[in-house]
């Protein structure tokens, strides 16, 4: 069986179209998951995004700019 980079560097190959049939299966595979499992999924995202503010390599974005660019995007 092919390693997650693999999969990825063949998907990230794909034309934009065939990419964003592969993102939505994907997405729509999450769906299935019951409400114990997408709660670990959540907690351990949380966990490494919090771990990557710590070390320095993220920054944080006030919530009105957030609102702005949210605003401005859907107009």
């Amino acid at each position: 069986m092919a390693d997650v980079s693999e999969i990825l560097q063949n998907a990230l190959s794909l034309s934009a179209e065939e990419r964003a049939a592969v993102a939505e299966k994907l997405l729509a595979s999450l769906d299935d998951l019951d409400e114990a499992e997408a709660a670990r999924l959540w907690a351990e995202e949380a966990s490494r995004r919090w771990a990557q503010y710590q070390a320095g390599h993220t920054q944080t974005v006030e919530s009105a700019d957030v609102a702005g660019k949210a605003q401005r995007l859907f107009r």
